[in-house]
């Protein structure tokens, strides 16, 4: 059995209540937030008749005594959050982004690691049934090494609240998760990036609804990004529309079901090289997947066995680190070099 608190009963909480409540052993002794008629209108809708309810963090943490906390608070309050759990000796599973700047986000791993506890983020894109193939057929070096990496995203929510009242909405909230997922797939490590934010005359945001990103990823790769949260018409898959093109042929994915590549055959068409399609391979038995409910599981089991998980926070505190060194560049308009974070 283990006893978890989660700290933030907004929208978003509904989906790690619905992949908590398909875990055996797991249980929710408390739930936190500002307003306590939400954060108890949350118990009512999940059954959690048991549950504390509280506003205070470390109020509910001394009265349940958990092993874990899960924090869904908006990403100014993740620090806070974060200091109390590891003083009360809990395990850390947070919301991405890891931190709202790059100071708070050390100064969480630092926490982790003083405690010794387990920090993890809920970077849920890894966990997607494509992104784990993509990876996999990738390795298998069946077109060769990736050269460069396209991401498209464009979609077009009226979400309301802090969203459409932050800075950098789109870098800081949103394309965490595409620059995740691209530094995954082909194993990257972002050295640096030019960036470019702007603000159509259609959009509900206040700023960075819109950016263009173009980053170093070393080793010959680049990865391109281009996003919008205001695009009304075709638009793509949360997951993003991607263009991965390597050595001997290419690969897409349109962020939903399609997913397929080429490799170059014998001959020219011309002045083209001929090329013919090739499987991406089914998912491997190994591959983790099932997005909350893989990374919230894969969480527990590191604290059983006392190993880390994949989305640890010193390891996400490098796209993090894309983030931060993409606010930065369109903020001043220069490309920005990112430091590398050592795990």
């Amino acid at each position: 059995m283990m006893k978890v608190v989660l700290v933030g009963c907004g929208a978003m909480s509904r989906q790690w209540l619905d992949a908590a409540r398909q875990i055996d052993g797991l249980t929710i002794a408390g739930l936190v937030d500002l307003d306590a008629e939400r954060a108890r209108a949350r118990a009512r809708e999940y059954d959690l008749t048991d549950a504390v309810i509280g506003t205070s963090v470390d109020a509910v943490l001394d009265q349940t005594k958990p092993e874990a906390v899960f924090d869904v608070v908006v990403p100014a309050a993740r620090r806070e959050v974060a200091f109390s759990a590891f003083a009360h000796h809990c395990h850390l599973l947070t919301e991405k982004p890891l931190a709202d700047s790059p100071e708070n986000a050390h100064a969480i791993i630092e926490a982790a690691h003083r405690a010794g506890r387990i920090h993890a983020v809920v970077q849920n894109r890894r966990y997607v049934a494509n992104v784990r193939r993509i990876r996999r057929f990738l390795d298998s070096g069946a077109i060769g090494k990736p050269t460069s990496i396209h991401a498209d995203f464009f979609v077009a929510p009226h979400f309301g609240g802090f969203r459409e009242e932050m800075a950098h909405v789109l870098l800081l909230d949103m394309a965490i998760h595409t620059f995740d997922a691209a530094r995954y797939m082909v194993a990257g490590e972002p050295a640096s990036v030019y960036c470019q934010e702007w603000e159509p005359a259609s959009s509900w945001y206040r700023q960075g609804s819109s950016a263009s990103a173009v980053f170093d990823f070393g080793d010959g790769k680049v990865f391109t990004y281009a996003g919008s949260w205001c695009a009304d018409g075709f638009r793509t898959s949360w997951e993003g529309s991607w263009r991965i093109v390597a050595e001997r042929g290419s690969l897409l994915w349109d962020g939903h079901d399609g997913l397929k590549a080429e490799v170059v055959a014998s001959g020219r068409d011309g002045i083209i090289d001929k090329t013919q399609p090739i499987d991406v391979p089914p998912l491997d038995a190994s591959d983790r997947v099932g997005g909350h409910l893989g990374i919230i599981k894969d969480f527990m089991h590191a604290i059983e066995a006392g190993t880390e998980p994949e989305t640890r926070g010193s390891d996400n505190i490098k796209s993090l680190a894309m983030v931060f060194g993409a606010i930065e560049s369109a903020e001043t308009g220069r490309r920005v070099a990112i430091a590398q974070e050592t795990q």
